[in-house]
């Protein structure tokens, strides 16, 4: 599997890195026109805040699938190994249920604006909503992946992701263990 989630990532990271770079070049692009010309691009600054919520959306499925959404372990630092694991399946119980919400209240959207078009481009708003139910349905499938890992194949590695302040403070500090 981890060949596939190793593809998956770096196919959303190149498409991060397209809507990155589309919306540096209409932004930059429109800027330079609308100054030196006293014209613009009408449907550059709507593109760009679509690809702006496609990138988010596309980032938080890299970030939820490698771990890296901020997390407070304070508690669960303290627990035992069972109560870890029971804290674990609550929280990724809670976040499916909550997951499903979101699934299920983009895809109403979704389907509410087939027909609203946006006024420069004409895009329809139900591509902005259908990232919603890409990105609620990808961390669907990554939470039952990995309760399937640790519920069957007894994989407890994903107890505590959430990174330490010790492991932050580490890089503040030079050589001698001084901040810098």
């Amino acid at each position: 599997m981890k060949g596939i989630t190793g593809k998956v990532n770096s196919i959303l990271k190149f498409l991060i890195v397209v809507c990155l770079s589309l919306m540096a070049i209409f932004v930059f692009t429109n800027v330079i026109l609308r100054y030196a010309f006293n014209s613009g691009i009408t449907w550059s600054e709507e593109v760009s805040r679509f690809l702006f919520v496609w990138m988010i959306f596309l980032g938080a499925i890299l970030a939820f699938n490698d771990n890296e959404h901020l997390g407070v372990d304070i508690v669960v630092k303290k627990l035992s190994l069972t109560g870890k694991k029971v804290m674990y399946l609550i929280s990724n119980i809670i976040l499916l249920i909550t997951l499903v919400f979101l699934l299920e209240g983009s895809w109403k959207l979704t389907l509410l604006n087939t027909d609203l078009s946006a006024p420069a481009t004409g895009m329809s708003y139900a591509y902005i909503y259908v990232f919603g139910v890409i990105m609620s349905g990808s961390m669907i499938l990554i939470i039952l992946y990995k309760l399937y890992r640790f519920i069957i194949k007894k994989d407890y590695s994903q107890l505590i992701m959430a990174a330490s302040e010790d492991s932050i403070d580490h890089h503040d500090k030079d050589e001698t263990g001084d901040k810098k």
